[in-house]
């Protein structure tokens, strides 16, 4: 099995360059703060002055009130304007031009006067959509739901925390354990930092989720050189641990999307369902081959480990020395 699991992990690490520049979404927020007048953020993923060709479409009702301000701001580029629309904007199209030529896809947010806030996911198969100004609580739900499957499956740091567990539990009764553990701790800190009662800063946190990656493969490391690691028996506790400061990573990107203030649990619930579902199919697309490689071909198991679990460490470690690197 674990000879797939290093297959598998051989793959991700080709694809993390790309992964890394690529899918990082498009964030197009548009706020009315006065009546038929918008504030405009539009944000898409750049690497030095280099960035995507894609740009929004607003609707042919709105026009800009003088000249959008444009910066390079963490690898990302942003501009800022004002717009003023001459009807509701219900029923109007607005989109991303270019998004169809590209990998990645555009977060859509509109928050009105009122206090209702809309959502949509563009992609580049459906870069275009009609704004329709209030959503039911099914649009809520499948919106957020798609946006927590699209994080976790995007998010190669977490990914690779839950590979990291895979490599380390021994049995199927453990691993069940380890990401029951990972689930309820992420889904605690989630909830509590995404409704405003937990805050720690971003981007530590960030540089130590990369830590807790190098951690967990150092802990595959100690277990096949024969040796006890910090886990000991119970690696729940270090996935509940670790997942607690996960919890965090999945809150900051959920706060840049926002919550609908008349839908806030329904949508929370949505994203945390999303990011389980997205985690169980990635766990399932590892796990289920490997067994069946295993069962066929009598692959001998773990065989592969230590040089996944370097491989890992590796990767986690670059990550976090550039996250840290801003704080030093």
């Amino acid at each position: 099995m674990t000879r797939l699991l290093a297959a598998c992990l051989a793959l991700l690490v080709a694809c993390l360059p790309a992964a890394a520049h690529e899918l990082r979404p498009a964030y197009l927020d548009l706020r009315e703060t006065a009546p038929g007048v918008f504030a405009v953020v539009w944000k898409s993923p750049a690497r030095g002055d280099r960035r995507l060709g894609i740009a929004p479409r607003l609707p042919d009702v709105c026009k800009a009130n003088g000249e959008p301000q444009r910066a390079i701001e963490s690898n990302a580029y942003f501009e800022r304007l004002t717009i003023t629309c001459s009807v509701p904007l219900k029923g109007q199209m607005i989109g991303i031009d270019g998004l169809g030529a590209t990998y990645t896809d555009a977060l859509l947010r509109i928050a009105y006067l009122d206090g209702a806030v809309e959502t949509a996911r563009l992609t580049p198969e459906a870069a275009f959509t009609e704004i329709k100004g209030a959503q039911s609580a099914l649009d809520v739900a499948l919106t957020y739901f798609g946006l927590g499957v699209e994080h976790i499956l995007e998010g190669i740091d977490h990914l690779l925390f839950v590979f990291a567990l895979l490599l380390l539990v021994k049995d199927w009764r453990s691993l069940v354990k380890a990401v029951t553990a990972f689930t309820v701790a992420h889904s605690i800190t989630l909830t509590g930092a995404t409704l405003g009662y937990l805050s720690l800063p971003q981007a530590p946190v960030e540089a130590i989720i990369a830590l807790s990656v190098v951690f967990v493969a150092r802990e595959v490391i100690m277990g096949g050189r024969g040796q006890q690691g910090l886990s000991g028996l119970m690696p729940w506790t270090m996935a509940f641990a670790f997942g607690l400061l996960h919890g965090f990573g999945f809150a900051g990107a959920l706060r840049e999307v926002g919550l609908p203030q008349s839908d806030v649990p329904l949508a929370l619930l949505s994203f945390n369902l999303g990011v389980e579902a997205g985690q169980l199919a990635f766990v399932a697309a590892v796990l289920v081959p490997a067994s069946l490689a295993r069962f066929m071909f009598k692959l001998e198991p773990r065989r592969y480990a230590m040089t996944a679990a370097y491989a890992i460490g590796a990767i986690a470690m670059v990550w976090f020395i550039e996250r840290m690197a801003p704080l030093v």
